[in-house]
């Protein structure tokens, strides 16, 4: 995908197989010294139901936010006052911006849309003077799914030596240990660890950001929007890039592979289609590559407003959505969706 200046887009999305090594990303917590694993139980290509290991779409979103906070403070987009701390309230933890709320949804939502980016493109949950008036985010993750049969979850034996003690405590310890065989003085707990290929899936709304669904205007200008939408593009291109989680000091990832396919529309009516890697079956892993090129040529209707381009690694990746990042101008969203 070779874009030119000044392109309009409306809306992307991200298919995407990732290869992912001895990763510990997602848990589900503890019980007794085993940490659990998340699985979940889905219907693979072959119309069966499989249980697999899966990472969940909110820790996703949780990273991507991150990498939108601190690309809004070096470029200086406007952040509210929880947002520049990285409060999980957000703008409701904004004392001074709850004070002054707008009585009316419409000037509250313009209000929360120019005071800030974050809330903007995140979405929120407007519950400051006594109201409940939501904000729907303009990126969207879904969870991180192994495809059946090319995923493999096992559990590792580690042990916790404690150093700590005192020496009257280390030599009442080894005595009973020479009484007892006891194994006093460490811990020993399973971790669990996952290798295998994983179904992503991304989708972005760019000709949403700074609009007002209530007045279906738009609460910032042109300019503006340009900012959050560049913004927006390279925290999501950080997100593949370096994917966060649980256990990392120990088991960093190992990001073997990134490949799929990338759509962008140019019309607020028209959507980027997207279609999960887990249509593909074994023998023919690369089907929702095709299915995502088909759709976008049959939205098109001789026209060029859907456009879809494949990636077969990282670099080819960063590359396209760089592109993304430098050239395109989110569109106007001329139709609600």
């Amino acid at each position: 995908m070779t874009l030119q200046n000044n392109t309009s887009v409306a809306s992307i999305s991200i298919s995407a197989r990732a290869t992912l090594d001895m990763h510990s990303l997602n848990n589900e917590g503890g019980e007794g010294n085993q940490i659990q694993t998340r699985m979940v139980d889905i219907v693979g290509a072959d119309g069966r139901l499989h249980n697999v290991n899966a990472i969940s779409g909110d820790m996703l979103k949780h990273i991507q936010a991150q990498h939108f906070f601190e690309l809004a403070r070096s470029t200086r987009l406007p952040l509210c006052a929880g947002c520049s701390q990285f409060n999980a309230n957000r703008i409701n933890a904004d004392q001074t911006w709850s004070a002054n709320i707008p009585k009316g949804d419409r000037e509250a939502l313009d209000s929360l849309l120019r005071t800030c980016a974050m809330d903007d493109t995140a979405g929120i949950l407007i519950t400051a003077g006594n109201r409940s008036l939501p904000r729907k985010s303009v990126v969207e993750f879904g969870w991180v799914i192994g495809i059946p049969t090319l995923v493999e979850s096992n559990s590792y034996f580690h042990v916790k030596y404690a150093t700590e003690r005192g020496k009257e405590q280390r030599d009442a310890d080894a005595g009973a240990q020479q009484t007892e065989g006891s194994n006093l003085g460490q811990a020993i707990f399973h971790r669990p660890a996952s290798s295998g290929v994983y179904a992503i899936v991304c989708h972005l709304e760019l000709s949403r950001i700074g609009y007002n669904d209530i007045s279906q205007t738009y609460a910032i200008d042109e300019a503006q929007r340009l900012a959050r939408a560049q913004a927006l593009v390279q925290s999501v291109m950080h997100t593949f890039v370096e994917l966060n989680g649980a256990m990392r000091t120990t088991q960093l990832p190992h990001l073997v592979g990134l490949e799929g396919v990338i759509t962008y529309s140019a019309s607020g009516a028209i959507p980027a289609p997207l279609i999960s890697p887990l249509a593909s079956g074994r023998d023919d892993l690369n089907a929702y590559r095709e299915q995502a090129k088909a759709v976008a040529n049959a939205l098109n209707g001789g026209q060029t407003i859907v456009a879809a381009s494949e990636f077969d690694d990282i670099s080819g990746f960063a590359e396209q959505l760089r592109s993304l990042v430098d050239y395109a101008v989110p569109a106007s969203a001329m139709v609600a969706r």
